[in-house]
């Protein structure tokens, strides 16, 4: 069994027992987390679409820890001006582990 669901302005596809890398939560390690954005449910041949979301569906992890990516370096450069600026950015995630899909 999949799903879709919505979390942070973005989708993603998940299975029971995957491990999800999404955006930060404010949530501590340990904690459960509900997504009841469920887009899609599929098992084999069926699938239930939503519209939005699928009534009754919800998608039950757990979270494993917050952190931060590995940085991005942002290099603007204008040639023959003089003009160079260095800026780096680094992605607070959340490392949700999925438990069960319920539909």
């Amino acid at each position: 069994m999949y799903a879709i669901i919505e979390t942070g302005g973005k989708q993603y596809k998940v299975s029971e027992g995957d491990v999800v890398y999404i955006e930060k939560l404010e949530l501590e390690d340990g904690a459960e987390v509900k997504f009841d954005k469920v887009l899609l449910v599929g098992e084999g041949d069926s699938i239930k679409v939503g519209s939005p979301a699928v009534d009754g569906a919800i998608v039950s992890g757990k979270v494993l820890k917050n952190g931060k990516a590995k940085k991005v370096v942002v290099f603007k450069y204008k040639p023959k001006k003089g003009y160079r600026k260095k800026q780096g950015h680094r992605q607070a995630y959340t490392k949700v582990q999925i438990e069960k899909i319920t539909a």
